[in-house]
């Protein structure tokens, strides 16, 4: 019987090793290749450097820089605006300034204190619950500009610039 499993059917011969190892043998042949070239490429500087300041020094002149809008700011005199209720005082310190074109600075300056009491009147009329909002900011600022706008006349005041705001 052992003769018959010797001598038998050549399909039970041994059969060659399979390639299993041989896939997984490129694979990290090329992920060496490919980590080590991006690891060249990295320290390099052919990618991911941070710029050279000596570089930017260079192609950015002083000639090239656009030059600055005409324009003038108008302090505005700070605020102290009391918008607790009855029970409880609360103050708002409130400063800014205006940015007018130049040609327009002393119309402005005329009408400030109509634009003094526009601020004061709007900013009286604000809940105090708005003003702790984290957004509110942005919003009284532009509802402001717009009342500033409208008491200065169009064309005259570009910005209004907060330059102090603080509840206590």
């Amino acid at each position: 019987m052992a003769e018959a499993e010797a001598s038998g059917d050549p399909s039970e011969a041994e059969e060659p090793p399979k390639k299993k190892g041989k896939g997984m043998l490129i694979g990290l042949v090329l992920a060496l290749v490919m980590g080590g070239g991006g690891f060249y490429a990295v320290f390099s500087g052919m990618i991911l450097a941070p710029p050279d300041p000596s570089a930017k020094a260079e192609t950015k002149a002083p000639e090239d820089a656009l030059p600055l809008p005409d324009v003038v700011f108008v302090p505005i005199q700070p605020l102290l605006i009391n918008i607790g209720t009855s029970g409880s005082d609360q103050f708002l310190r409130f400063q800014a300034q205006l940015e007018v074109r130049s040609a327009a600075e002393q119309e402005v300056i005329d009408v400030l204190p109509r634009v003094i009491d526009v601020l004061n009147g709007y900013l009286r009329a604000v809940d105090i619950s708005e003003l702790r909002e984290r957004s509110a900011l942005v919003r009284l600022r532009a509802q402001m500009l717009r009342r500033v706008q409208v008491v200065t006349g169009e064309g005259r005041v570009r910005d209004l610039l907060i330059m102090e705001f603080v509840l206590s």
